[in-house]
């Protein structure tokens, strides 16, 4: 009764139980930073290979294991073939190790429960009638290492499309304008992150306008700055972490009137 303030940092569903809790308790403050399904939306006029690398990045970093991760690839209808084609090589060329080695570039997920989650997401997307394109599969027998995996051929209503999977599995689906991939990015219930490329600022500012996500990146993703607030929408938490925002998490205000006779 005596804890004032909690700060957590985890799964939407801790999250949940932790905010009933503080309510039963005392009442306490709540920030909550929690899961996420990040939209990232790569226009027709984007620099392919840029964007491959940047997208593949966006899912792939820390094993996937991160909360702003891009797993919802979105690609403009005119160039989804060859942006698929590309992040397949890419992928491809991500290999798994021991993440204290330089040369790896994804390490294990963290354990065995997490990995068989994963894997069994992976053949829920199958069975859901994605197009498996690379990876898939464990890694070995020794450490928790899965595949880079990409999936093309990816629907709104599949549960991969769908479901925060943390771990290194890439869903790229394809749209036609910006009308509607704003309205599909939206259509979740997490909204902590999300990411543009393209060459038309005009473009992206209006895609970052209409998404409904704490943190839009720009021809970048995963660059975050202490001046920066973040936090997400939605079930993707309460409050904002890092810049003076995050002073407001920590401070109560007191009025304090006098009046001078």
């Amino acid at each position: 009764m005596d804890i004032r303030k909690v700060s957590f940092t985890g799964s939407t569903k801790v999250g949940k139980l932790i905010q009933k809790y503080a309510a039963d308790s005392n009442l306490k403050r709540v920030s909550l930073e929690l899961g996420g399904k990040s939209p990232n939306i790569i226009l027709e006029d984007a620099d392919l290979d840029y964007a491959v690398h940047w997208s593949a990045m966006a899912v792939f970093f820390n094993t996937g294991q991160c909360c702003t991760a891009g797993s919802r690839t979105f690609v403009h209808e005119s160039i989804y073939d060859e942006f698929v084609k590309r992040s397949v090589e890419h992928a491809k060329s991500v290999h798994p190790g021991d993440p204290f080695d330089p040369n790896s570039k994804v390490g294990p997920v963290v354990n065995e429960f997490q990995m068989k989650r994963v894997l069994e997401m992976i053949e829920s997307g199958k069975s859901d009638g994605a197009k498996l394109m690379c990876g898939g599969t464990r890694l070995g027998q020794s450490g928790y290492f899965i595949q880079p995996t990409v999936f093309a051929d990816v629907t709104d209503n599949m549960r991969v499309a769908k479901e925060e999977i943390f771990g290194p599995v890439q869903q790229i689906l394809k749209f036609h304008d910006l009308s509607e991939v704003i309205e599909r990015a939206n259509q979740t219930s997490y909204g902590l992150a999300a990411g543009v490329f393209t060459r038309d600022i005009n473009k992206a500012l209006k895609i970052a306008h209409g998404l409904h996500a704490g943190t839009v990146w720009v021809n970048c993703y995963n660059i975050i700055k202490p001046q920066m607030p973040f936090g997400g929408y939605k079930e993707s938490g309460i409050g904002r972490e890092m810049s003076e925002d995050v002073f407001n998490e920590y401070t109560e205000t007191k009025s304090v009137m006098v009046k001078i006779c």
